[in-house]
């Protein structure tokens, strides 16, 4: 898992920094401003989060116990990506307001996600 938490990262903030490049050169004629802030905060979030995901990868490489903890906060991690971002690009795009309402919920994997992260750093006994 700890391979795959660090491909995923490295993919994801590939996209990211692709999504930035679109942002500022593409998109920025074609949408509101507002839309533009909408999407710039949600590849903010995408970074932070893949290297945070990136983070966990190779704490898992390193973990004698608890890769349980871990595995679950890089997975609400990457959901979060997925609800709060994803929820993010598209609202952009598409102005379907009602898609606001998925971004809480991957703001609360986030928050999710870190908590076990914390719990993961006292409980886990890693390699030295």
């Amino acid at each position: 898992m700890s391979r795959v938490f660090v491909a995923i990262a490295a993919i994801l903030a590939a996209l990211d920094v692709a999504g930035g490049a679109f942002a500022s050169h593409a998109l920025r004629p074609q949408v509101s401003d507002r839309a533009l802030e909408i999407f710039e905060t949600g590849v903010r979030y995408q970074m932070y989060h893949a290297l945070a995901l990136l983070l966990i990868g190779i704490l898992l490489g390193r973990a004698q116990s608890g890769q349980v903890l871990l595995i679950v906060a890089g997975s609400l991690l990457l959901g979060g990506i997925v609800l709060f971002s994803g929820s993010l690009y598209l609202l952009s795009f598409s102005n379907i307001l009602w898609l606001g309402i998925i971004t809480p919920i991957g703001g609360v994997a986030f928050l999710a996600g870190w908590i076990c992260l914390a719990i993961a750093a006292f409980t886990t006994k890693f390699q030295t």
